[in-house]
């Protein structure tokens, strides 16, 4: 990836490549825009990619950190294309959703990868994460966040195909664009422990498509499965052998049935 000569006046890290269909990445909590790099340079022929660093993490450190997700949608929205393919991983995922209820006109297609309008367990929400793992996270940040973080990549990966290979990559990547702030890693725990989308997702009428993996440990099938039932136009894929990252385990898989999506 490029070294950041196209910042916004915002303090956000933003770059577009390619021509063609906008689309916009938009990653997840703890990583930063590099974990796109595989699938920009796979879409940048036929599309026109929009990729950024989150307030407050890599390049966009000084960006502030958000305090919810309308405040974090509006602040990305503000420097995307007004109308474009919103494809969001994790928290990002969470952070699409909320523009595609709030800005229905901005998205025209919505890719969920790995991702859930509620990711803690409620009575009525049994396949989510525990919200004590949460808490864990979130008390060790202030010790040691650098260890915390690399604890969440073992998480993400785990049970997946390739594992170990994958852990060291991510290990690799994750301070590439420098450390993030650690009131944004707080403020981003707090958000997937508190936020709920689930009665709103009615609202959002774009075709929606859902890339889980079958060995996910924080977003189970069960949970893109009642996803999909929520929302009026979506359809579901399941990488078998993936964890939470699937475009970053099946590269080749992933890019199959996104382009299928976004050219159908």
């Amino acid at each position: 990836m490029s070294q950041p000569t196209a910042n916004h006046p915002s303090g956000l890290y933003v770059r577009t490549l390619g021509r063609g269909t906008d689309l916009v990445l938009v990653h997840g909590w703890g990583m930063h825009s590099g974990i796109w790099e595989d699938v920009i340079e796979a879409l940048v022929d036929h599309y026109r990619v929009t990729y950024l660093d989150l307030p407050g993490y890599g390049y966009s450190r000084s960006a502030g950190s958000g305090s919810s997700l309308e405040s974090l949608s509006r602040t990305i929205a503000a420097v995307a294309p007004p109308k474009a393919v919103w494809i969001g991983w994790s928290l990002g995922g969470m952070i699409a959703q909320r523009l595609a209820i709030d800005a229905p006109e901005r998205v025209t297609r919505l890719v969920l990868v790995g991702s859930s309008p509620c990711f803690v367990r409620r009575p009525d929400w049994p396949h989510a994460l525990d919200c004590r793992m949460l808490h864990a996270f979130a008390e060790n940040l202030s010790r040691d966040y650098r260890a915390t973080l690399k604890r969440f990549l073992a998480l993400e990966v785990h049970g997946g195909e390739h594992e170990v290979a994958l852990l060291r990559q991510l290990r690799e990547i994750v301070f590439q664009h420098g450390d993030p702030d650690t009131e944004a890693l707080c403020v981003g725990l707090t958000l997937l422990e508190t936020a709920d989308l689930r009665g709103e997702l009615g609202r959002i009428a774009c075709p929606a498509l859902l890339l889980l993996g079958r060995r996910d440990n924080l977003v189970p099938v069960a949970a893109g499965e009642a996803t999909c039932r929520l929302l009026p136009n979506a359809r579901l894929h399941i990488f078998e052998r993936a964890a939470h990252a699937p475009f970053f385990s099946h590269l080749g898989e992933f890019i199959s049935h996104l382009r299928a999506f976004l050219d159908d």
